[in-house]
């Protein structure tokens, strides 16, 4: 049975949804923090299938404990945690202590209960610097001024220290870049709240008439001024957990991380494609300046996950933007 922390999120519901389509057994836990029952109900409507569910916040490590000893628990999926640079700005502690507390309880459970094998879904950003060619060969900038990448990286030393001392850890983390789109034939997606917190959302907003404009920023040193990022189905990203579960289960002994990304472009000229895509002008304003750091760009070679894991990105840019939009239709007509 595979455990998937965070299962009601947007990421880590498409990933329960896509190992339930590939007949394995998943059990999800949450804190609905950033989610709702209605995903679940949606999950198991879906699938034809009852999906176990535990509401629990994952940093409390006798709680958690007891799922392990319910359940009989093999891999997990660590999907939970905080994960907007900005806000993170805003809100430090409770980035150090959602992302940081989460992993330490869970590999915590782990340890106690003999599972050892963990995909832990980390970001791009966490090497700290910014480049379009990011290899996981690359030292991180341990000094980078961002409160979101800084626990991440923590997060990894925790990983890597602990997998250290245990030989029989089998673990693969996943630096994903920014994740789009919603499941095939649009019965699963991102539920938008009323403020999003990513462009692709907001974006989406504008281009249903519920938002009149959204703010650009244009500071970075690229060529039309706005940050460079790839963006990534998130099928996609439920292949590249799929096929990393899989591999673990061919090692004796290892902790390996992969850079999981797709298209790379500027928001300028994203925005532009979801004009094109929703049919609707995606009108900007000048965004004031921002004294943050900020990644002129985040994009990555992602050679090593294709011969490793034998994993490539299927969907283009345009095909995630646009199951992104036909979910968005869908749930603001109710269905």
């Amino acid at each position: 049975m595979i455990l998937v922390t965070g299962g009601l999120g947007f990421l880590g519901s498409h990933i329960a949804l896509s190992l339930l389509a590939r007949g394995q057994e998943v059990i999800i836990v949450d804190n609905l923090s950033n989610s709702n029952l209605q995903i679940l109900e949606r999950l198991e409507y879906i699938s034809g299938m009852y999906v176990p569910f535990v509401k629990i916040d994952i940093r409390n490590t006798p709680a958690l404990n007891k799922v392990f000893e319910q359940y009989s628990i093999s891999d997990v999926v660590h999907t939970a945690g905080f994960k907007s640079l900005e806000e993170s700005v805003l809100k430090p502690l409770e980035y150090y202590n959602d992302n940081v507390s989460c992993i330490m309880s869970l590999m915590r459970a782990m340890q106690r209960t003999g599972a050892r094998n963990l995909v832990h879904l980390s970001s791009l950003s966490v090497y700290g610097q910014s480049s379009a060619e990011l290899k996981e060969d690359l030292p991180f900038h341990y000094a980078y001024p961002n409160p979101y990448v800084k626990s991440q990286q923590m997060v990894e030393e925790i990983i890597q220290d602990t997998a250290r001392t245990d030989n029989e850890w089998k673990i693969a983390i996943l630096r994903l870049g920014n994740i789009a789109g919603a499941f095939e034939h649009a019965v699963l997606g991102e539920f938008i709240p009323p403020l999003p917190k990513n462009i692709v959302p907001l974006a989406m907003q504008v281009g249903a008439l519920q938002r009149e404009f959204i703010e650009l920023r244009k500071q970075a040193n690229t060529e039309d001024k706005t940050v460079e990022r790839s963006f990534l189905h998130v099928l996609d990203a439920c292949k590249a957990v799929s096929q990393a579960l899989q591999w673990l289960q061919g090692q004796e002994h290892c902790c390996e991380a992969f850079n999981i990304s797709g298209e790379m472009i500027s928001i300028q000229n994203l925005l532009a494609l979801i004009s094109e895509v929703t049919q609707s002008k995606i009108q900007t304003i000048d965004a004031p300046y921002y004294p943050n750091a900020e990644f002129d760009q985040l994009g990555s070679n992602s050679d090593k996950a294709k011969n490793v894991l034998h994993w490539t990105p299927e969907h283009s840019l345009k095909k995630t933007l646009e199951d992104e939009w036909r979910f968005y239709q869908m749930t603001l007509r109710g269905q």
